[in-house]
Order: C-alpha cells, then sequence, then structure tokens
C-alpha cells in the first residue's frame, strides 16, 4: 500500500479544491448551540459563530443538549432502528402530531397521510411520484367513465333508441359513413384520447425554485446548470416567473386539453368533453432557499391558489428549509394562506442529529396503493421518529415559545441586516426573508474596480470569497445561497444572542467598508 494514499483526496476532490480557493476548506471538530470548532495551527480549537445553520437544519442548534439526551436514551435502551415491514406506533404518533399542528394553523380537520423518508429531496421524490400515481389512477378513471358512455351511446344506436346528429360528425371532423353511423365516430375518439392519455405529465414550478438534486428532483430545479445534464432522464417541468400572473393563463391555454366521449340525451348521441389531467403537480417553496432567500408574495400566493383549485392541479409545498418554525409557525406557507395537497418537511425535523423528512399527502388526493409501491430501508425507523418526536415537543413547549422565538430573534437579526444596508446602499442591494430565515444581497461587483473582486464576481465565486472573509477575519460561518451567489444566507437557531447578531453586525460593516473602497487586498482567505 502507498502510504501517501492515505493523504491523497479521494472524497470529492473537487469540492475540496473549490473551497480550498475561497478559503472554506477547514475541518469542524465540535458543535454546540450556534457555535463549530476548528483547530488552528498550534491544535488549539477555535470557535466559529455559525450563521448556515446546517442550510436550516438546525432549529435548536447544534447537539442540543435536551435532543441529545433523548438520542443517548433511545441508543442505550437498544431501541430498534432497523425493524422494516412490523407496526411502527412511534411513526404513527409523529404523524398525527404533524397532523395537529398542521390542522391548527390551516383551520381545517381533513387529514394528512405521512410517508417518511431521509432527505429533503427524497421527500419530494415521494410526492411527486404520488402525485403522478393519483393523476395516472384519474386519467385511467375518466378513460373508464368515457368508455363507458361509448358503450351507452353503442346500444343505444343499436337498438334503434338513439341517432347519430350531423353535429356529431362536424364535431370531429369526420363523415356519415354507409354502414354503422358510430364506427367513425368511436374511431375518431379513439385515436384523439390516445393520443391525449400519451401525452407526458406537466409539472409546474416557479424560477428560482430549489426542490434537490435527484434524477427527478433536481428536473424541478429551476438552475440551469443542475438540470441540463439530465434532462433527458428527467420529467418535463415548466418554470413560472413570479410576479406575472398571466403567464399561468398562457400555461394553461398552451396545455389544456380534453377527453371525449359520447352520451345519449333525447334520443340523440352527442360528443362530451372531460378535463385532460396533465397536470401532475406544481411544487414551490414559500420561501426560496437557494434562490436568494425570497419570500412569495401574498399576491402570487393568491393567484397560484387559485390557478391550482380552477385546474384541479396538485399543490406540494416544500418546506423543507422554511418549515420546522422558522419562520414562526411550523408551516410558513401557512402565513401566505396556501393549502397545500402535498407538503415536505425535513432538515431540523431531525433535530441536527437525525436524518428524517416527511411527505403528507391530503386525505382527498391519498392513494393507498402508493404504501406498495414506494418504500425505502431507513425511513420511519424508531430512533429518527423519537428525536423527531422530541423536536416537536420542543416547538410546541409553553404555547409556542419556539415559534416566537424564532420571530423575536428573527426580526432582531432582520433589523440589523437592515441597518448595514442603509449604511451601505451602494454595497449591501436587499435584505430578505422571514424570522430566521434571511438573505443579505450584495450589488453585482463584476465591473467592480479591484481586480480579486471583480474577478470573484465574474467567476461566480464572490459569496463564497466573501464567506471566506467573514470566516477567517471574523470568525462567522455562513455561505452564498446555491443559484443566487450575490446573497449570503443566515439561517441560525432561536439561541441566537444579541452578542452573535452584534458580532455579525461588525463583520458586515467591515465587508462592506472593503468593497466601497475597493479594497480587495484586505480580504483574510486564511488564518
Amino acid at each position: 500500500m502507498n502510504p501517501e494514499s492515505a493523504d491523497a483526496e479521494l472524497a470529492e476532490p473537487y469540492l475540496r479544491g473549490l473551497l480550498a480557493s475561497a478559503g472554506l476548506d477547514v475541518e469542524y471538530v465540535r458543535g454546540e448551540g450556534n457555535t463549530l470548532y476548528r483547530l488552528d495551527a498550534q491544535g488549539q480549537e477555535t470557535p466559529v459563530l455559525d450563521y448556515a445553520g446546517g442550510y436550516g437544519s438546525l432549529i435548536f442548534g447544534h447537539n442540543n443538549p435536551e435532543i441529545v439526551a433523548r438520542a443517548r436514551e433511545l441508543l442505550d435502551g437498544s431501541v430498534p432502528v432497523h425493524a422494516q415491514f412490523s407496526s411502527h406506533p412511534y411513526a404513527n404518533r409523529l404523524a398525527a402530531e404533524l397532523n395537529r399542528i398542521v390542522h391548527r394553523e390551516l383551520g381545517v380537520d381533513e387529514p394528512y397521510y405521512a410517508t417518511f423518508a431521509n432527505s429533503g429531496a427524497e421527500a419530494i421524490e415521494a410526492a411527486v411520484k404520488h402525485a403522478e400515481l393519483d393523476r395516472v389512477l384519474r386519467l385511467s378513471e375518466t378513460l373508464a367513465e368515457l368508455a363507458a358512455g361509448v358503450e351507452e351511446a353503442r346500444a343505444a344506436v343499436g337498438d334503434g333508441s338513439a341517432t347519430v346528429p350531423d353535429a356529431v360528425y362536424a364535431h370531429l371532423a369526420t363523415e356519415r359513413p354507409a354502414g354503422d353511423p358510430l364506427a367513425p365516430v368511436i374511431d375518431e375518439i379513439t385515436r384523439r384520447n390516445g393520443e391525449r392519455a400519451a401525452k407526458a405529465p406537466v409539472f409546474l414550478a416557479l424560477e428560482g425554485g430549489f426542490h434537490g438534486k435527484l434524477m427527478g428532483s433536481v428536473q424541478l430545479t429551476h438552475n440551469e446548470a443542475y438540470r441540463a445534464p439530465f434532462a433527458a432522464l428527467g420529467v418535463r417541468a415548466r418554470f413560472v416567473p413570479r410576479g406575472r400572473p398571466e403567464a399561468l393563463d398562457e400555461v394553461l391555454a398552451q396545455e389544456r386539453g380534453v377527453l371525449l366521449g359520447l352520451a345519449v340525451e333525447g334520443g340523440e348521441v352527442r360528443v362530451v368533453e372531460r378535463e385532460h389531467p396533465v397536470f401532475c403537480a406544481f411544487l414551490l417553496e414559500p420561501i426560496q432557499g437557494e434562490g436568494g432567500i425570497q419570500p412569495l408574495s401574498d399576491a402570487d400566493a393568491r393567484i397560484i391558489q387559485e390557478f391550482a383549485d380552477a385546474t384541479d392541479c396538485p399543490l406540494i409545498l416544500d418546506e423543507i428549509q422554511s418549515g420546522l418554525g422558522r419562520t414562526g409557525t411550523l408551516l410558513a406557507s401557512s402565513q401566505m394562506g396556501l393549502r397545500g395537497d402535498y407538503y415536505t418537511l425535513a432538515k431540523s425535523l431531525g433535530g441536527g442529529l437525525a436524518k428524517a423528512s416527511v411527505m403528507l399527502v391530503r386525505q382527498t388526493r391519498y392513494r393507498a396503493q402508493f404504501e406498495l409501491v414506494h418504500s425505502s430501508t431507513f425511513a420511519k425507523d424508531a430512533f429518527s421518529c423519537h428525536i423527531a418526536l422530541k423536536v416537536l415537543e420542543m416547538l410546541e413547549r409553553d404555547g409556542g415559545q419556539a415559534y416566537r422565538q424564532a420571530s423575536e430573534r428573527g426580526a432582531a437579526l432582520q433589523a440589523t441586516l437592515e441597518k448595514v444596508r442603509t449604511a451601505f446602499p451602494d454595497v449591501v442591494k436587499e435584505v430578505r426573508g422571514r424570522g430566521l430565515m434571511l438573505g443579505f444581497e450584495f450589488h453585482d461587483q463584476s465591473q467592480a474596480e479591484h481586480p480579486a473582486i471583480r474577478e470573484a464576481a465574474g467567476g461566480g465565486l464572490f459569496g463564497y470569497v466573501i464567506a471566506g472573509h467573514l470566516l477567517h477575519g471574523h470568525s462567522i460561518r455562513t455561505f452564498p445561497t446555491a443559484s443566487a451567489v450575490n446573497t449570503l444566507r443566515f439561517e441560525p437557531s432561536v439561541l441566537l444572542t444579541d452578542e452573535e447578531i452584534g458580532r455579525l453586525e461588525e463583520a458586515l460593516t467591515d465587508v462592506c467598508v472593503i468593497l466601497r473602497e475597493q479594497a480587495g487586498e484586505r480580504l483574510v482567505l486564511s488564518s
């Protein structure tokens, strides 16, 4: 064995090199609260204030003592992690508690059935698969209903109780035959229905949205760099711009189609139409995470809800990053008046320890057979379910104190970010978000005077270079959002203190001074 092989980078070496170019390739050895620890050159722990928060996975911070104690209790008790294909009462309790909170926030009592998974992207895949199963079954039911109507019309014409008027042939652009009057009619209906039913389902998603990088979910993510290499493998998605209500009308006009059948009324056969369920689902984040921390406006939320209701297009609300109390409620979308047919939750559901996610589907959409065609080796296990129950218990405790804390701490953090923006309007473009999910966007620096700043911006690394400076110059950790690299993300836990907010204000002020003065040589990317 080559003794040097131990030092070779075999775990995603290109990514490691990319991190190194911005000074972000550091190893963290411990975490607690909003703090991660790395070792300095002397091997001593150096605290780093973590504002990335596991991309929104740490509503109660790193290694929360109460959650860790519950995890130890479970492991010390030899809780079975692998007990597949058996009764899982703890999973049912978790689903019931999620339902209780969802019902309270939405003001409804319709059950939502739970399918558990291991990550956010897997929950999205489960929702998409279920939505397509539901669409296919609805399509089959509609076609069967229409076929039955055709047979009834055939029988009525055969026994002389009904005739075929010229309007039927005109409707289908066929001619009356010399023989069986329904033969060309049925042939044309069969042909048209076959063509329409064979059309691929259409998925709708918002421009700027991010729903994962798995084979299906990546095609629902707007960033073309993620989608394009795998386009031949994925589903067909149409991306809808925010703030353009007419865009949905355009999509409907282009995609809408009907299925045809026959009915007998007043002794005459007539052509009937049924809507073809072409839309599989509309996926959206109430607050786009990787798209730059972009909250959905109330106007857009209302338009999307109205479109979904009018077209019977299921809404999949991706609450993977925005949910679990981060904006002051379990569901950020509940503050916007949205009612999802599906919800996906993950990240903080695992309390920072377990890898857990869930897809919730409302009873009126639920298809029982989905449970037989979709499964997971690791999902719905006792450990992750009990940890998730502990997270919900902590969120709901003391009348929802954690929700109020997220709102209050988020407001304090946002006020500080706005203070910096106001002081540097030439540097900072906008502060966005809700609660403890905030974005801080810089103006474009691709034409900056200083070459280091200009080259970083031109190469798509601006946000990462700024993050490197915050890390090495101020011991603060954050990252830009994946598809909007001029926007830094701030997603700390509810444990955020005024002192920690003050440290961030000082650090961002330093960054803004460097950018205003075009003093790129002062950027610190190592320590």
